[in-house]
């Protein structure tokens, strides 16, 4: 561990000393720079860009240069000169880096230059936030100093686009740095040069991206470069939650209440629950408690449905608390980040699970959905082709960087010297004294009026303490889940004599907590010298009042099972050199200590017969302590670890059929991609058809199966074809004349139809039966990933079996779409104007919303598809899967018997 820790170290001071000649080089600029006039910055910008576009420089070549624009930019227009250490963050970051900057040390700045390079070269780069109110403020804000540049900056948060405009003024805005966003599209917002946005909505845009059915609903426009902002939390704690994209399905949800109040039977004694794995399970007695409860006598024989949703249902009442994994609001179950302590609207808990809080909690019951696209954030960002982060606590977590996304970490030394002082934990033997022992401390650092932060690990705990200070007389702000709007405002004014502040997780808060109160600004509040100096006067008083007093004293009640969210706490005090102190109180009640504490804790428990009030301070207690957060750590790294190579396995598919897919929608363009498609579907489904019938068929030929196979794929034409077929015996010969025929047919429909209108159905139809079947691939593999941990227990290795078998089902689903797309694309029926007008509303459909014409398929009705006019739905039942018994009777699969009885099909 020691030469790990020795390694790390060297590298860092190896790359400081590299990175700090160009910094020098950056300086030797700023001269020359600091003579330009404003109007200079944008023509600068344009040589630079035509130097790396067209004349073979490289980024690096004009890196002093725009480096230094950027530094001069940002003092001219916010009064904000870039610290040399900033500078060296920014070289990092474009290097392709994780930069640990601590808090305070001007991240949003740093990441300024940067992207400004980067931008030079016209793909369009990404600065991506954690949430709505940093994607708005950092690209209002920086966004100044880009236009004085001449580059042009949005914002993308989850309802809305924006832009940077000067000219624009919003009236509404309560944030002056919020002035002059003008709303814009999605797709303009992703044409900036720069674009500022929430990691999720990135995720989000590029499924929506690959369910598009028209070229000109792509938002996107590549993945070049990308600066995430609390990179580790959203590539670390963010990282074992996928983006999902799904629609509900018809379901009878009354059931999970049924389960819900059956679970309340149940004793402990009846499962085994594991609070590190978070899962629970019924044992032999608690099936046997089930089965008697719900009167049958082999619960897995005869309802295994049943045992799946009693144990979703255990889980939501054992191990999922209201106010600590989620909160309850307008009838509606949200969850709350365990690591930001933010609301995740929207986001639901799979498998069954949050229907199951929902019932626990007795709100309404929202549909399960089914799966339409996903993404995890891990395989998302590591599209981009250059990928960089920062954070103020990334070296705990340097090893994942690198093993997951191939990052290197680079610790940014400070401005100033941090002075801050660190405590050792004071450690209670009872919950319930830690808690009075918190209170009693920040009632006498109230009274002295030195401004305290107190963390909390959950709005529960949050909401306990805030009840212990009011009985004390203590006026203080909450900030958690259920008061986040305020969020800004409270962390701003945490620095002020006198403020108490209790807050849950303060991950990626993104606000600085500056001694005495926010610092005013010039350049923000349109105010004369003289009212300014005033203001300064009276910040600079309030600021040396809390100095005396030590500065800002942080209060953890709890250790996070990860060093680094306890490190971001502590990060709050001792901001660019000033004075500060920090303490953690533990109990050894605390959920760290008493799941993964270990057998140690729990002596000393025994040994120390100490009153609940009186602190224990024992090397062993911190050193279990400590231990048991290295060995959750590994534990969460493995985790992740894990799920991204079964992930992997996914995205690999995804890739695949992605790409098919875009070549297909924007064949608008580029014709010869969807022919290339169309013709690889027919010669791969038509061979399979001689192999099967012909040459691979047991005994003689089978020229009456092939013969009817033909007429559904081409309709009217299997006797004239049937005759060229037995005039060959070379299955080569076979093949051409099939699909010689096919390119006569298509010929005749795109010039009957016109080319134009024939490929924009033929189109259609194929994104139609990819979308449809990759839905259906998607659940598949659900299924698998589910159960397949089973196979452990037949000394068969899970990861393996599940790449086979989900490679299988990916080969599966390829032949699949083949199969749909050669028997659907010659049946399709394209209907004039005229001919619409006679039919009902409910059965007018365009190109844009075609469905089947083929009766034996198992999507909706007919493909009716008309030239534009009116829009409407689809109409009809919906038909057996393809692999369930035809209802006709005839005792074959529903898409054989299609094929094979289709002249007479009753199904």
């Amino acid at each position: 561990m020691l030469n790990i820790v020795k390694g790390l170290f060297d590298f860092n001071k190896r790359e400081l000393e590299r990175i700090h000649k160009k910094v020098q080089l950056i300086n030797q600029a700023e001269d020359d720079i600091r003579k330009l006039k404003d109007k200079d910055f944008a023509v600068e910008t344009e040589k630079l860009k035509k130097q790396v576009q067209s004349e073979g420089k490289t980024l690096d070549d004009i890196l002093p240069r725009s480096f230094a624009l950027a530094r001069e930019a940002s003092r001219r227009i916010l009064g904000l000169r870039h610290f040399d250490e900033q500078l060296v963050a920014g070289i990092a970051l474009h290097e392709g880096k994780v930069a640990e900057q601590k808090t305070g040390e001007g991240k949003t700045l740093s990441a300024v230059a940067p992207l400004y390079l980067n931008a030079l070269l016209g793909k369009g780069v990404h600065l991506v936030t954690v949430n709505d109110y940093l994607a708005r403020r950092d690209a209002g804000w920086m966004g100044q100093i880009y236009y004085f540049l001449g580059l042009s900056v949005a914002s993308m948060i989850n309802d809305d686009s924006l832009m940077y405009d000067p000219t624009f003024t919003d009236e509404s805005a309560t944030d002056w740095r919020l002035l002059h966003l003008r709303r814009i599209t999605r797709k303009e917002a992703y044409q900036a040069d720069i674009t500022y946005g929430i990691n999720s909505e990135f995720g989000f845009d590029y499924l929506r991206d690959n369910m598009a059915k028209n070229p000109g609903d792509l938002v996107q426009r590549g993945f070049y470069y990308a600066i995430i902002d609390e990179v580790d939390s959203v590539l670390i704690d963010e990282a074992r939650t996928p983006h999902i994209i799904s629609a509900p399905f018809d379901q009878d949800v009354s059931k999970y209440y049924d389960y819900a109040r059956l679970v309340k039977k149940i004793s402990p004694e009846d499962f085994v629950i594991d609070e590190k794995l978070k899962t629970v399970h019924l044992n032999e007695l608690g099936i046997e408690k089930i089965e008697k409860m719900l009167g049958l006598t082999n619960v897995y024989e005869q309802d295994y449905e049943a045992v799946y949703h009693i144990e979703a249902a255990l889980k939501a009442h054992t191990l999922f608390k209201i106010d600590k994994d989620y909160i309850v609001k307008d009838n509606e179950v949200i969850i709350v980040d365990e690591f930001t302590g933010r609301l995740l609207n929207g986001r639901r808990f799979s498998e069954g699970l949050h229907q199951a809080i929902e019932a626990k909690e007795n709100v309404e019951i929202k549909r399960e959905s089914r799966t339409l696209a996903t993404v995890s954030l891990q395989n998302y960002f590591r599209m981009y082709e250059k990928l960089a982060g920062m954070t103020g606590t990334a070296q705990t977590e340097a090893e994942e960087f690198n093993k997951i996304y191939k990052l290197d970490t680079l610790v940014i030394p400070t401005h100033q010297k941090v002075v801050r002082q660190d405590n050792p934990d004071l450690i209670y033997k009872t919950e319930k004294g830690k808690f009075d022992a918190v209170a009693e401390e920040i009632a006498a650092q109230y009274k002295a009026g030195r401004p305290v932060l107190v963390g909390t690990t959950s709005i529960e705990k949050n909401e306990q303490l805030s009840h212990l200070l009011k009985r004390k007389g203590v006026p203080h702000e909450m900030l958690n889940a259920k008061n986040h709007e305020r969020e800004a405002h409270i962390i701003s004014n945490a620095g002020k004599k006198g403020a108490i502040t209790v807050a849950t997780n303060m991950a990626g808060r993104g606000v600085d907590i500056v001694l005495g109160g926010e610092t005013p600004n010039k350049f923000s509040l349109d105010l004369d010298e003289k009212e300014y100096n005033k203001r300064i006067e009276k910040w600079q008083k309030s600021h040396d009042e809390v100095v005396s007093l030590g500065g800002l004293y942080v209060m953890g009640t709890e250790r996070h099972e990860s060093r680094r969210i306890d490190n971001q706490l502590r990060g709050r005090s001792g901001r660019q050199g000033d004075p500060g102190e920090t303490r953690f109180f533990v109990s050894l009640e605390d959920d760290l200590m008493r799941i993964f504490g270990g057998e140690q804790v729990s002596k000393l428990m025994s040994f120390f017969n100490l009153p609940e009030d009186q602190p224990l301070e024992h090397s062993l207690v911190s050193k279990a302590l400590e231990q048991a957060q290295v060995k959750v750590e590994g534990f969460n790294f493995d985790v992740r670890k894990h799920l991204v190579e079964y992930d992997d396995v996914l995205n690999k598919q995804r890739e695949i059929l992605y790409s098919m897919r875009q070549a297909i929608l924007k064949s608008k363009d580029h014709p010869e991609a969807l022919t290339e498609e169309v013709n690889k579907a027919f010669s791969n489904e038509l061979t399979e058809l001689v192999n099967t019938f012909i040459f691979l068929n047991q005994g003689e030929p089978d020229y009456d199966g092939l013969s009817r196979e033909i007429d559904v794929i081409f309709p009217n034409e299997s006797e004239k074809m049937l005759k060229k077929i037995l005039s060959h015996v070379n299955k080569d010969d076979i093949q051409d004349d099939m699909f010689k025929e096919f390119e006569r047919l298509y010929a005749v429909r795109e010039k009957e139809y016109g080319s134009e209108m024939w490929q924009e159905v033929v189109r259609f139809v194929f994104l139609d039966i990819i979308d449809r079947f990759w839905t259906e691939h998607l659940t598949g593999v659900d299924d698998l990933r589910e159960g397949i941990n089973l196979r452990g227990y037949g000394q068969l290795d899970p990861l393996t079996e599940y790449k086979n078998e989900a490679f299988s089902m990916f080969e599966k689903l390829l032949s699949e779409i083949d199969f749909e797309f050669v028997r659907r694309i010659f049946r399709i029926k394209i209907e004039s104007e005229e001919e619409i007008k006679k039919e009902e509303p409910k059965k007018r459909l365009d190109y844009k919303s075609a469905s089947q014409i083929d009766p034996y398929s198992q999507q909706s009705p007919e493909d009716q598809v008309s030239k534009p006019s009116s829009r409407s739905a689809p109409t009809g039942s919906k038909a057996p899967g393809r692999n369930n018994p035809c209802p006709c009777g005839s005792g074959l699969k529903y898409k054989k018997c299609g094929l094979i009885n289709a002249p007479q099909h009753k199904g």
